[in-house]
């Protein structure tokens, strides 16, 4: 009998292949937004206070707090954003920069 995960993996493995051989349809890609992010380690990771990263990234600051404190979870979007703020910092400067031209 296969165990659920096994066949979670080897899906997920399929589509891997699938999308490097150029066979998946790019429509149906699907992003998982991280079922947590540590925002307060993010921001310091970027070297800025609640204020500035609030700002920089326009959010509010109070729901900066809130996420920091644990009061409440950013939505699954602002997840996705904040990872990709983490791991590629560079790429949302230049998409944010691009973006005011």
């Amino acid at each position: 009998m296969k165990n659920a995960n096994f066949d979670r993996i080897m899906a997920g493995l399929n589509e891997a292949v699938e999308i490097v051989e150029g066979r998946a349809d790019p429509s149906t890609y699907r992003i998982h937004a991280p079922p947590t992010v540590d925002v307060r380690a993010i921001r310091r990771r970027r070297g800025l206070t609640q204020a500035a990263f609030a700002g920089r990234y326009g959010f509010a600051l109070g729901r900066v707090r809130d996420w920091e404190q644990g009061r409440t979870t950013p939505e699954p979007a602002i997840r996705i954003l904040l990872t990709v703020l983490d791991k590629e910092p560079e790429a949302v400067s230049r998409a944010l920069a691009a973006a005011s031209d």
